[in-house]
């Protein structure tokens, strides 16, 4: 509970009392926080932000009929309250609310990061797998962990449903109270650009940062790969409110080089480095390790000289990297190494790199791999495991960035003998649309290097086009969507599972081919091209 003056000196407010007369005064007593007038309980604080197309003070009247005892808003914004209020409330105006939001959290909630060591994994790939990995780690070395991010939220392991990969600051500091309040000691958390950008992050005291990788993302909301990499950096800059006491930085490509030498002004000793394919890492793979579908063996030297042997049961020569990264940021909060090896053998990550078995003869598998490096890796990985052919469903998502489209479809038609193009999340966008960008970017690579095209705005049906065309060693590759349990198209979120469609088109498709023939002999149905 904290004072509401308090509250206001914190983040630099000045408290106004809209329509005055007997009632709540600077001494109230503040609970609770939130941005979403919806979701406030008696006791909050209600954050009205400016927005693109409406002013969050529009919706106060909701928010104090819902208990709501002060709003945090800009000149704006009290004006609308003043307009819309009823009874005597108190305001907190600050000419940017947004940028003390995180602040306004942190103290409401007592300031939950200071009491645990908070871990944030950002980059553009392997952030979900990372935090497993490390989750994985830290509880085989006896820490109380909390994991936030794309997936899930879990607290000791019991699990919340997440909605975005970095929650908003009132929500994650109360995440944060609650994780405190049922003894965690250390949390794991994906940290998106997005949240960087936005302050989603603000406040957040993280013990150790860490960086995986950067490739084109999110240029529907960065001007370009530069600005996408400044925000990430906001997690390592020495000039940054959130820099990381800590960082541990992937060094296998150009990006992961520049963010180890950002993060070391004036602190070198602070950084470590984490390289598969660089010499003068701190912790670095050596053996070769080929791609596979089984358990991954490598060998991992740490800053001490001392070599260990670990495995990942993930294939993917990635997916050594984000086993070492893991390792080394469990050391760097101080876990016992050993056991944090022991711990990552055997994680298993929904939606990435996920088979499904129905007993076929082939392989299927199931990756959120949306962006081109992802899809790229993924196929290749595949491509280790099988001297078969490859069909890949793969679209991309409406509302989001344009210029991945293309080379989507680049990808995939270099990398398999089959891509079937197909819807993804359309959102507000002509499905139709965004297939063609996709498919030029397809029809773009040579006939002579690419494999068959074809084009099934159903996702359901283009699944079941795949698995019809597989024959015994063949892999089966639904990219985009990975653990999402929806499909949303035009505001709407449809049940749609990847996984579950998937495995019932392998039923299907064992049972009686596509033409209604009834399976072979040995009750196998082998459909598609001989």
């Amino acid at each position: 509970m904290t004072q509401l003056s308090v509250l206001a000196d914190a983040i630099g407010a000045q408290v106004e009392i809209v329509n005055p007369g007997t009632g709540p005064t600077d001494r109230v007593a503040v609970t609770g926080i939130d941005l979403r007038a919806q979701g406030i309980r008696p006791g909050d604080v209600f954050a009205a932000l400016p927005g693109a197309h409406t002013h969050g003070a529009t919706f106060a009247s909701t928010a104090l009929e819902r208990g709501a005892v002060a709003v945090l808003t800009d000149a704006a914004g009290r004006d609308l309250v003043a307009r819309t209020a009823s009874q005597p409330i108190p305001v907190l105006v600050h000419p940017d609310p947004r940028a003390v939001l995180g602040a306004a959290s942190a103290t409401v909630y007592g300031h939950p990061s200071r009491s645990m060591q908070v871990i944030g994994i950002t980059g553009t790939s392997g952030k979900t797998t990372t935090s497993y990995l490390v989750e994985a780690g830290l509880v085989a070395a006896g820490r109380v962990v909390g994991l936030v991010g794309t997936v899930e939220t879990r607290i000791r392991g019991i699990r919340l449903p997440s909605s975005l990969t970095t929650p908003e600051a009132p929500q994650l500091h109360a995440l944060f109270a609650v994780m405190r309040e049922r003894g965690v000691d250390t949390v794991v958390m994906e940290v998106s650009s997005h949240a960087l950008a936005l302050g989603r992050v603000d406040a957040t005291e993280f013990a150790v940062g860490a960086f995986t990788n950067l490739s084109q993302d999110h240029l529907d909301f960065h001007k370009d790969l530069d600005d996408y990499f400044g925000a990430k950096a906001r997690l390592f800059a020495e000039d940054s409110p959130v820099r990381a006491r800590r960082a541990v930085v992937c060094i296998d490509d150009d990006w992961g080089r520049r963010m180890a030498d950002l993060a070391r002004a004036g602190r070198d000793d602070a950084v470590r480095t984490v390289a598969t394919k660089a010499d003068g890492a701190d912790w670095a793979v050596t053996d070769d390790v080929l791609d596979g579908t089984a358990v991954q063996e490598f060998t991992l030297t740490g800053p001490d000289g001392t070599a260990r042997r670990a495995t990942v049961g993930l294939p993917g020569r990635y997916n050594v990297t984000n086993a070492a990264l893991a390792v080394a940021i469990c050391a760097e909060v101080g876990a016992d190494v050993d056991a944090a090896i022991r711990g990552i053998a055997d994680v298993a990550v929904p939606g990435r790199v996920e088979r499904v078995d129905r007993g076929q003869d082939f392989l299927a598998v199931v990756d959120y791999a949306h962006k081109p490096a992802a899809l790229d890796a993924v196929i290749s990985t595949l491509r280790g495991a099988t001297d078969g052919r490859i069909a890949v469903v793969v679209g991309a998502g409406g509302d989001r960035d344009r210029t991945k489209r293309p080379v989507m479809g680049e990808v995939a038609a270099r990398g398999a003998e089959l891509v079937v193009v197909t819807d993804d999340n359309p959102r507000t966008e002509n499905p139709a649309a965004i297939r063609a960008a996709v498919l030029d970017g397809a029809y773009s690579v040579p006939v002579a290097e690419r494999g068959e095209i074809l084009e099934i705005g159903d996702r359901a049906a283009a699944i079941d086009a795949a698995v019809a065309w597989a024959r015994p060693g063949d892999v089966v590759l639904v990219a985009g969507k990975g653990h999402e349990t929806g499909q949303e198209i035009e505001g709407v979120k449809h049940p749609f599972d990847d996984r579950e469609v998937l495995g019932a088109a392998l039923d299907k498709y064992r049972t009686a081919g596509p033409d209604g023939h009834p399976p072979a002999a040995d009750g196998s149905y082998h459909g598609g091209n001989a």
